[in-house]
């Protein structure tokens, strides 16, 4: 199909760079043009019931979409992209109905941020960035089907986000049930009077605003008035997810501090049990389960109210039996009954420690306020911290004792976990124990420690101490813990003072972003500020246009500078006159944006039936691709291939919608993703001078055991790859240099798919010479003409080309693609001793070889007489009776040291291996007569003077 000029002594016909490229750009356009790698679906227009796969076994291979940045892929990046396209260009071939497609996640932070920068509109920029991509994963020869990709910021894409929004919007989740519900059968259980309403009156007589107040309590998209991470050097919110270890936004590195907004959130906590126990439904690696484990972070206790003079606070705690030794409490400085428990004055004897300084109550808890706003809540909890806090002039109740113990704020406590308070049991906690030594709070033991233990707190198992009061119905001591837990929840519930509980780390998702380039929500506010949302008809709510991308405040290190998103100043879009059914009315828009996780949580259904307009997926589609396989399955894509950065933030909330859409009856499986694979990374070398700035990694040469840049010596350092690192090295650059299909084998030969490996440009010389090797196993150099043979091949050939179909099938179904190369590899250099290539070994190795090296293949596999794609070709499959060995070789062992081998045949008895053990050995001997000879079958022989 192409060949390529000589160039000077090369020979005319050698595979180069050159050739390599013509072949791969002349196949590229073929499959385009062909429509080779179009997957059909059952029905709709993207069916096709004379396609080679139709009506075939399923399989569903997924990449985690990428963000298209400005500075395009580097040899990193396409690593996972490779790989799945290797092992779904197998399962094509091994007879599946394979569906792999890309598409672009392509809202987000870095786009709006250079458009506030330059002026540029985000669109502008994403769709360059967007091409870009595309044309280089094209020239790597991924086998998608492009008629199925999508971009998170087309039009007739982030409709159907609106979509799910608004599914997640109209539904609440029913406990009973355990599952998300219609909004309207929970208003027709209130107004039938089967569910009652919080306060018992009957449905009818409360107004509409009490009636909304009702419904939108219980929604699973809600708006709150809660603590947020506010990021003034991003114009906007961050979700706890988004907030990095040292209290930094994880885009920019902007300080983040705590304030209290108006936002959407979503109920995510609602279905905490659900994500927790149907991980164990899922093929996913070990730790990415555990991740999620500890983020869900569910926790068995108790809410325990403390009586005050404002009311009770409520505490959560998973060590109820503890609460003999609760000597204080301590509040969140964000809680909101701080302000209600500070009296005008100190009561009289409170000690100095306790006052910050302050002459009064208000004072010290407002000054100490301001102190925690500034600080992040990684710098809040650290360990490490000295223990801050005030007295809020107040006391509580200990139920269980009858005492009147402190109540301080103190920003250890976070207002957005648990109940933002907390009882103090110092001698059962560390932190605890030293808030109370810098307070000279009471420390009372309530768990016994072990003999012989001097530490400060306790915090291990042991019977309880110091926990009786008969007179108020309670005895613990002697109790183990669990017993001890159950016998105080069981009195705090007679006795009114608590309740068990369940809780979990999760917070709901904070949904709501400041910013520009995001998905506009379909909702609008009436004129009592109620939310409403928009009907499907009126959807997509398009993002409008828009002169000035900045938000209105950017100074980063502002705490108290309030957003003003961009969407705020299009009064025209902001302030709209619909008719929502009743009559036209006027409405405010919303003026937040999604996260970009929005459009990320639901894409691989998109996928399916990307050319739906009716809805986000046909239901005959969705159930063919990612439907159950059986009873107890979860269904899913079935293979998802990504970063394990994604463990929590993309992973966790994909699966929160997912579940509310199979609970709504939209989709068949219960899970998105049924198994996931994690690729490892890519890193290189990356050099710095004297001045330990970075210098290109490409100029640097060694000797003698160290770098140097021309004849200054620089230092070596090993990472991550980078432009500011000036060690980038792109596929562009290989592909000119070797071709895309030594890139593609060099890559998928560096080690397993899932371990980071560096990256080496001279080693990849080594996957070029391999192809070389094939292409001369198949064409003359010097003629073009076809080294094949139709005479059979001898059978030691024929054997090892059986072992290593047999092999590379086993590597290639479980994602073993180094050791299947390496198999290649062997085969490959087995045929250069033969003065021809057999055909009957020829063609399985060019099939064998396509799913790495596809272009290649492709021509070789037409230069064999074939006018069809190999894509659809049957994979090879190994005789049997030719893996079973002939002949099997034995070291002989004297006294434990090999000195010698024999070769018996494979099912030669022992007395026969013995007898030719030992006339292999028969010189070492020296006449000397073994005392034992054991044949151990099938491995060695040891012979015991």
């Amino acid at each position: 199909m192409s060949e390529a000029a000589p160039v000077g002594d090369t020979p005319p016909y050698r595979y180069t760079a050159a050739l390599a490229g013509k072949i791969e750009q002349d196949w590229q356009a073929t499959w385009e043009r062909e429509g080779t790698f179009h997957a059909p679906n059952p029905t709709g227009p993207l069916a096709d019931p004379d396609h080679p796969r139709a009506g075939a076994e399923k399989l569903y291979v997924l990449d985690m979409f990428p963000y298209p940045s400005g500075a395009g892929l580097h040899v990193g990046h396409p690593l996972g992209y490779i790989g799945t396209d290797c092992y779904a260009r197998y399962q094509r071939m091994a007879g599946r109905n394979v569906l792999h497609a890309m598409g672009f996640d392509a809202f987000g932070l870095p786009a709006e941020q250079y458009a506030v920068q330059t002026g540029t509109h985000p669109r502008t920029t994403t769709v360059a960035n967007i091409a870009r991509y595309k044309e280089q994963l094209r020239r790597l020869g991924l086998a998608h089907d492009d008629r199925r990709s999508v971009a998170t910021i087309d039009t007739e894409f982030y409709r159907w986000t609106q979509w799910v929004f608004l599914q997640v919007f109209n539904s609440w989740y029913d406990a009973e049930a355990k599952k998300a519900r219609p909004i309207a059968e929970l208003i027709a259980e209130f107004s039938g009077g089967t569910r009652p309403t919080p306060d018992g009156r009957p449905w009818a007589e409360l107004t509409v605003a009490e009636q909304r107040s009702i419904v939108d309590d219980h929604r699973l998209a809600y708006v709150s008035q809660a603590p947020v991470n506010w990021c003034p050097g991003l114009g906007t919110v961050l979700a706890n997810e988004e907030v990095t270890a040292d209290g930094r936004s994880d885009r920019g590195n902007f300080p983040v501090f705590k304030r209290n907004l108006k936002q959407w959130m979503m109920r995510i906590t609602a279905y905490g049990d659900r994500l927790l126990a149907d991980l164990d439904a899922l093929d996913w690696p070990e730790p990415i389960k555990l991740m999620q484990r500890n983020w869900i972070g569910r926790s068995q206790g108790a809410h325990i109210d403390f009586p005050t003079a404002a009311g009770a606070v409520r505490v959560f705690t998973t060590r109820p039996d503890t609460i003999f030794g609760a000597t204080y409490l301590v509040l969140a400085p964000e809680h909101e009954m701080v302000d209600a428990l500070v009296p005008a004055a100190w009561p009289e004897g409170t000690r100095d420690a306790w006052t910050g300084g302050h002459p009064n109550p208000r004072a010290a808890v407002e000054a100490y306020r301001k102190a925690a706003a500034a600080k992040s809540d990684v710098e809040r909890q650290a360990d490490t911290k000295e223990k801050t806090g005030v007295f809020v002039g107040g006391y509580a109740t200990n139920p269980v004792t009858g005492r009147q113990i402190p109540v301080f704020v103190a920003d250890y406590v976070l207002a957005g976990y648990g109940t933002g308070a907390i009882m103090a049991v110092p001698a059962q906690d560390e932190r605890d124990w030293a808030f109370a030594e810098v307070f000279e709070l009471p420390i009372v033991r309530t768990v016994a420690p072990p003999e012989g233990f001097d530490g400060k707190a306790y915090t291990g198992d042991g019977p309880a101490i110091n926990s009786a009061a008969p007179e108020r119905g309670l005895e613990l001591d002697g109790l183990a813990v669990a017993e001890a837990k159950a016998a105080t929840i069981a009195w705090l519930e007679t006795n009114g003072h608590g309740t068990g509980a369940v809780t979990y780390r999760l917070r709901d998702w904070l949904f709501s972003r400041q910013r520009y380039w995001g998905e506009p929500f379909p909702i609008v506010y009436d004129e009592t500020g109620a939310a409403i949302a928009l009907p499907e008809e009126m959807l997509p709510v398009e993002l409008p246009e828009v002169d000035d991308f900045s938000p209105k405040t950017f100074d980063a290190d502002d705490a108290d500078s309030n957003p003003e998103t961009p969407l705020s100043r299009r009064r025209d879009w902001v302030e709209v006159e619909l008719d929502l059914g009743d009559g036209p009315k006027r409405y405010t828009r919303e003026t937040n944006v999604m996260p970009q996780w929005a459009g990320s949580c639901w894409y691989e259904l998109r996928y399916l039936d990307p050319t739906n307009a009716e809805r986000f997926v046909d239901a005959e589609n969705e159930r063919y691709w990612m439907g159950p396989r059986g009873a107890g399955d979860c269904g899913g894509t079935d293979l998802y291939v990504g970063g394990a950065e994604h463990a929590v933030l993309h992973l966790l909330y994909a699966r929160f919608w997912h579940k509310v859409l199979y609970d709504l009856g939209h989709v068949s499986s219960f899970e998105p993703y049924r198994r996931l694979f994690n690729q490892g990374m890519i890193q290189a070398y990356a050099y710095t001078d004297a001045r330990g700035t970075y210098v290109p990694a490409e100029e640097v040469v060694e000797r003698d055991g160290a770098w140097f840049l021309g004849d200054e010596e620089v230092r070596r350092e090993y990472g991550k790859m980078g432009k500011s690192l000036k060690n980038v090295v792109t596929p562009d650059d290989m592909c000119a240099v070797y071709g895309a299909d030594t890139f593609r084998v060099y890559e998928m030969s560096m080690g397993p798919l899932e371990v980071s490996r560096p990256w080496e440009t001279r080693a990849v010389v080594g996957s070029y010479r391999f192809l070389q090797r094939v292409w001369r196993a198949v064409v003359d150099e010097q003629t073009g003409a076809l080294r094949v043979t139709d005479e059979p091949a001898d059978d030691a050939t024929r054997r090892l080309l059986h072992k290593v179909i047999d092999g590379v099938r086993a590597d290639m179904e479980g994602i073993r693609f180094n050791t299947a190369i390496a198999k290649l590899i062997e085969l490959t250099n087995g045929l250069t001793r033969l003065p021809a290539t057999p055909r009957e070994v020829a063609e399985p190795l060019v099939l064998m070889l396509a799913p790495f090296a596809p272009h290649v293949a492709e021509e070789l596999w037409r230069r064999l007489g074939h006018d069809t794609s190999l894509a659809y070709a049957d994979f090879p499959t190994a005789d049997p009776a030719l893996l079973v060995a002939e002949t099997v070789t034995y070291p002989v062992q004297i006294n434990g040291k090999v000195r010698g081998r024999v070769e018996v045949p494979a099912e030669a008895p022992e007395e026969t291996v013995r007898a030719a053990a030992l006339a292999a050995v028969e010189s070492a001997l020296a006449g000397k007569t073994p005392r034992k000879v054991i044949v151990i079958k099938g491995r060695m022989v040891s012979v015991v003077l």
